[in-house]
């Protein structure tokens, strides 16, 4: 009797990134107002000293500034890089919104508020208030809406690479830090020109002191207001704060740059009283950045959970992976960069789990969850390819076989700090070289 052959169903076709097009946009967008960002900032910077009256003098302190400020930004770059432990930005986007920062930030704002400057000039005819208008009005809404603008590229552009609060706060650190940097330049350029042209002594070392030293973090401190607008805005179910929550925060933003401009521009005694309160709103700020990055590692951990049971990952990796140091022990341990690979897809699949839950309960549509199943493809190779690195077997995890369980014993009993069964899995570094 002839049975039909039964094939096999072919394999679907690859599916298309649904964020394709978006990216591709957002890109499109970038470059384009990066460029027109890029000839402001030249022109405004490098081009307008040659005609100047000293133009020798404005060039010498140019270089000046760029080598006082440039050595110090990529001092304290290296602090919100060191606090994201869990689920580090990509280089290239925290790159991408510091090249925003200094020259499209810079070249807008210059720009904008030169103009502004020159209107109430125009209208006033006192420049001296003028200037303070421009510095109490102008330069918070105009910088901070610049800045924010990077912001707001990787929230709508780039949805993967930005999860929550945390990484709000690093998008906007970077971005301020680049503005700050190029800002610094131009006082600094200013102080040497004041000391060589008018006598001015101590001016140049007075102005980095107060800029470079005392208060390196305040662009950083006001933008960072924005990135937890968004990053509420990222993490909420709700469409009316999604909507809300970012404007509060570049309204928060605004506030506290024309505080800290108001008190230079009106007296330097206000400036010595506000002092001590900026510095406990600094050391606050770094406490609640300490207790977000915590928050985020134990919600990567939640979400991780039931992959040990699914089989997808072993006890030992979920505890690696919701380490704050994790990245480290496995860059170290696991092959070099394959197991800093590891952890960053490990970390992008609990997040991506849990910003697909949240949307679910909201029933709202999400691309996280097209994301899920790409993450676990991607753990699987990575560990073969660490075996391969470490040349020799290393645990595969397994689902949880619950027929292997003793009587009337809860699976959440025989592994009571994690919840799992143990199944035979070795205590300490199944991978690294002990």
């Amino acid at each position: 009797m002839h049975y039909p052959m039964h094939h096999a169903p072919a394999a679907p076709p690859p599916r298309r990134d649904p964020e394709a097009t978006r990216k591709l946009v957002g890109w499109i967008l970038y470059w384009f107002l990066l460029a027109i960002g890029a000839l402001l900032f030249g022109a405004i910077f490098f081009v307008s000293p040659l005609f100047s009256k000293h133009a020798d003098v404005a060039y010498h302190s140019l270089w000046v500034g760029i080598c006082l400020a440039l050595p110090m930004l990529l001092i304290y770059l290296w602090v919100p890089w060191i606090v994201d432990r869990f689920d580090p930005e990509p280089l290239w986007a925290l790159m991408t919104v510091l090249a925003w920062g200094a020259i499209a930030g810079c070249g807008y704002g210059a720009l904008i508020n030169t103009m502004f400057q020159g209107i109430v000039a125009a209208i006033t005819g006192d420049e001296q208030f003028a200037d303070a208008a421009g510095a109490c009005i102008s330069a918070p809404i105009v910088e901070e809406g610049v800045k924010g603008l990077a912001i707001f590229w990787i929230f709508y552009f780039q949805k993967r690479e930005f999860d929550g609060v945390v990484d709000g706060i690093i998008y906007a650190t970077f971005a301020a830090l680049g503005f700050a940097a190029f800002e610094n330049i131009v006082y600094y350029a200013r102080a040497s020109d004041a000391q060589i042209l008018e006598g001015k002594d101590g001016a140049l070392a007075t102005t980095f002191f107060l800029r470079g030293i005392l208060a390196p973090w305040g662009h950083p401190l006001y933008t960072a207001m924005t990135g937890i607008g968004f990053g509420i805005a990222r993490e909420t179910e709700k469409t009316w704060v999604r909507w809300l929550a970012p404007l509060g925060g570049y309204c928060a933003a605004v506030f506290l740059h024309f505080v800290w401009n108001f008190a230079a521009t009106v007296s330097g005694m206000l400036m010595l009283v506000m002092l001590p309160l900026w510095l406990l709103f600094v050391v606050a700020f770094l406490g609640m950045l300490v207790w977000l990055v915590a928050r985020k590692g134990k919600i990567i951990r939640k979400h991780l959970e039931d992959e040990v049971l699914l089989g997808n990952m072993t006890p030992y990796e979920l505890d690696l992976v919701s380490s704050p140091f994790g990245s480290f022990r496995a860059t170290m341990s696991y092959g070099g960069s394959l197991g800093r690979k590891f952890i960053t897809a490990a970390s992008r699949l609990g997040l991506s789990k849990w910003h697909a839950g949240r949307a679910a309960r909201g029933r709202k549509m999400t691309v996280s969850a097209d994301f899920v199943l790409p993450l676990r493809r991607e753990l699987h190779v990575l560990r073969a390819r660490i075996q391969h690195a470490v040349g020799r077997p290393i645990p595969m995890p397994r689902a949880w076989d619950p027929s292997q369980a003793p009587r009337n014993v809860h699976p959440q009993q025989q592994h009571p700090q994690q919840g799992y069964p143990q199944h035979g899995y070795p205590p300490n570094n199944p991978w690294g070289r002990r």
